[in-house]
């Protein structure tokens, strides 16, 4: 019979391993198959049971298309290595977005305004680890790139999903990190790591990031490390114009890929169809004696 069995998951984790995934992609797709063996129990895999689990993530209304597609992915990957091919489903189609939502649009002067509130909480290693990110477009998984050595030489290096990229620090970014190096008497490896050596946890910096908002004056929602790989992407776009460059710095395969981190938002869409003008005719539109009215009605 076939069943996820914790075996099974094991041996999943290290064909991951072995396929040279990245720990974070490898630590999703363990949890979101633990979800599936937890949906299946005990019964037998099914073509008609994975299809129900898709069909139950839909109407859960839990879950937004983009996660449950992901744990469709990652039980694609446990079938084609169990060779269970014939188990395989296929992904929503998702239409693509042209523009991001306001609330999760992070500007540079919040940027700001979060650096601002990190150092007057007496949070500098934050607010270093936060310019750190926006201002050379890092995961946060490859913060462990930025080393004494690379801070010295002003070019990071970063390994990812099997490619190596180089990667320049702004001067001013070079400078403050070398004082922060200095006053911390750090004389090698990891700039940014835990009291025993190890490099920083993700939920921790994304914790810490989150107790800024309020003193910062800015939308959690919109504050989470990723974002400020996305400003930067916004900011460099916007800057040189040149899509083709900024994929290479941030390491993406795809120019679609990187079109997503420099998608406008919905306020900037709608300037665009505003200045367009291609509503005509004079029908609709409110006179003075309509204007009163009118605003009511729009209210």
């Amino acid at each position: 019979m076939r069943k996820i069995t914790d075996k099974l998951i094991k041996k999943f984790k290290e064909y991951l391993y072995e396929e040279e995934k990245s720990t974070a992609t490898a630590s999703k797709y363990i949890c979101d198959l633990k979800k599936l063996a937890k949906y299946t129990g005990s019964q037998e895999l099914t073509k008609k049971l994975i299809i129900n689990y898709k069909e139950y993530l839909q109407n859960s209304g839990k879950y937004k298309t983009g996660s449950i597609n992901s744990f469709i992915v990652a039980a694609n990957c446990f079938f084609k290595f169990m060779g269970w091919e014939d188990l395989k489903v296929k992904t929503i189609k998702v239409q693509k977005k042209t523009f991001v939502p306001d609330n999760r649009d992070l500007s540079k002067e919040e940027y700001k305004k979060l650096v601002m509130a990190a150092e007057k909480a007496g949070k500098i290693k934050l607010a270093m680890i936060i310019q750190t990110l926006c201002a050379i477009g890092l995961r946060i998984s490859e913060l462990a790139s930025v080393t004494v050595q690379s801070v010295n030489s002003g070019t990071v290096t970063v390994y990812c999903k099997g490619k190596e990229r180089q990667i320049l620090i702004p001067r001013q970014l070079q400078v403050k990190l070398l004082y922060y190096i200095h006053k911390n008497q750090t004389k090698n490896g990891v700039v940014f790591c835990t009291r025993n050596g190890k490099p920083i946890d993700r939920s921790n910096i994304w914790r810490e990031m989150k107790s800024l908002c309020k003193e910062a004056g800015v939308e959690a929602e919109k504050v989470f490390p990723h974002n400020l790989r996305h400003l930067f992407a916004k900011t460099f776009y916007n800057t040189c114009n040149d899509i083709a460059k900024l994929a290479d710095i941030l390491g993406h395969s795809s120019i679609e890929t990187t079109r997503i981190y420099i998608m406008t938002t919905s306020r900037e869409y709608q300037k665009q169809l505003d200045i367009m003008g291609l509503s005509v005719g004079n029908w609709g539109m409110p006179g003075k004696r309509d204007k009163i009215r009118h605003k009511k009605i729009t209210t």
